[in-house]
């Protein structure tokens, strides 16, 4: 009877300890301000490490497959890939932007008749459908609307080429590639500043 005796004396000692000196601590320590939890969960949910990129092997891949594709592209004035994607869109989302623009890519280009036609397009789509695997908690900051305007001018620019949308959507693999570095990670690399064909 001695030991429970002392281990529920022992007890009493630390919540008592607990309630005179930890409660006051966690009463007078100061909140962080209002929303900076959301935000800053939210800028973490947008970021990828700088070293999914510098991985040479699938940096070349994805280079030499936008070079073999951008050499059959017959259409020089129109870009899917490029600043006109982030019109109206707020900095802070764009992360997400070309999170989406990725999605829509692998989707509806490399996984299709891509793989078929380019050696290493099904690595280069699974490559680029892990990244936004990492990203799935990345969402928008506000509203969308101009974010789903602008993905949609992009689809429907890619539909009215017909095949050569597919064949210039995969030679601008490797500005996607830079715009998702530059947009998704917190030391971005100077890029997306090719010349149109």
């Amino acid at each position: 009877m001695a030991p429970l005796h002392t281990l529920t004396k022992n007890f009493s000692g630390w919540v008592v300890f607990c309630c005179c000196c930890c409660l006051p601590l966690f009463l007078t320590s100061p909140l962080p301000p209002k929303g900076a939890g959301m935000a800053s969960t939210t800028h973490h949910a947008c970021r990828l490490k700088k070293i999914h990129f510098q991985q040479p092997y699938i940096r070349n891949r994805t280079y030499t497959l936008a070079k073999m594709a951008s050499v059959l592209d017959q259409d020089t004035d129109n870009r899917l890939i490029g600043q006109q994607l982030y019109v109206n869109i707020k900095e802070n989302n764009h992360c997400y932007m070309m999170k989406r623009v990725v999605e829509i890519i692998v989707k509806d280009v490399l996984l299709t008749v891509a793989k078929n036609q380019h050696p290493d397009a099904e690595k280069v789509a699974q490559f680029l459908a892990s990244l936004t695997s990492e990203l799935r908690s990345c969402n928008p900051s506000g509203h969308g609307e101009h974010i789903e305007k602008n993905l949609e001018e992009m689809r429907n620019k890619m539909e009215q080429l017909g095949e050569n949308g597919k064949t210039k959507a995969i030679g601008e693999l490797d500005l996607l590639f830079d715009y998702l570095e530059n947009a998704c990670t917190d030391a971005p690399k100077k890029g997306g500043n090719r010349k149109k064909n």
